[in-house]
């Protein structure tokens, strides 16, 4: 059963066709990793799908229980921790609490965002998602501004998360590795539409050096047009 439903979705902004008629969808339990050069319209697609661009065309549907993590956190600095987790939503005491606890964070509950790293800021933001106990996260890029460590970490959590909760989840990103440790199932975004997919198959939980996952890095960065490297691969 289909949790996204997205058909014939369109945007321009002026002259420029961005989005030309885009369908996809994505399961329940689902992660769906979407892929594509600068300026493709990933990050479009996505803001369309959390009913963030209303002059956009075609028709989708998604879950009311939906909750969008972005690539800046988007804490609000006067609120604290766990008063951005409840953000929202009704009676958020226990909510937030136990939200927090799973992303490692409890014991910050009653701190400023400016008090975190980068990295603890994005756990909270994935706790806020978690509160609102999402149907399908819509994730746009959300490990991009973290160094490398903390990027894996995050990636690792987000595992944890997923197979405990068994939300659907359609993530942006630009990283081939992190759309195959993370997704189900990958599509290319290219003029203005789905231009290839693939489904990824691999067990989890998933490492680089996994059979099969270096025949599957080359098959995508081929379909993005990046050459790989001498004796990569």
């Amino acid at each position: 059963m289909s949790v996204v439903v997205a058909a014939r979705i369109s945007r321009s902004f002026g002259a420029t066709r961005v989005l030309d008629g885009v369908d996809l969808t994505v399961a329940k339990g689902e992660v769906v990793a979407l892929l594509g050069g600068s300026g493709s319209g990933k990050s479009t697609l996505l803001r369309i799908l959390a009913g963030l661009d209303p002059e956009a065309g075609g028709e989708s549907t998604v879950p009311a229980r939906r909750a969008v993590v972005f690539q800046e956190h988007r804490l609000l600095p006067w609120k604290r921790v766990v008063d951005n987790v409840g953000l929202g939503i009704r009676d958020p005491g226990a909510r937030s609490a136990d939200a927090l606890a799973e992303v490692g964070l409890a014991d910050r509950a009653r701190a400023w965002p400016a008090e975190l790293s980068g990295g603890q800021a994005q756990r909270v933001a994935f706790a806020r998602a978690l509160a609102r106990e999402p149907e399908v996260l819509l994730l746009d890029e959300p490990f991009g501004a973290l160094d490398a460590l903390t990027r894996l970490r995050m990636q690792e959590l987000f595992g944890r998360l997923r197979a405990r909760h068994g939300f659907a989840a359609l993530l942006v990103t630009h990283d081939v590795d992190e759309a195959l440790l993370l997704s189900d199932r990958a599509l290319v975004l290219a003029g203005g539409r789905i231009a290839a997919e693939v489904p990824v198959g691999l067990p989890y939980p998933r490492v680089p050096d996994a059979p099969g996952f270096a025949r599957l890095r080359r098959r995508l960065l081929d379909l993005l047009g990046v050459p790989l490297a001498a004796g990569a691969g």
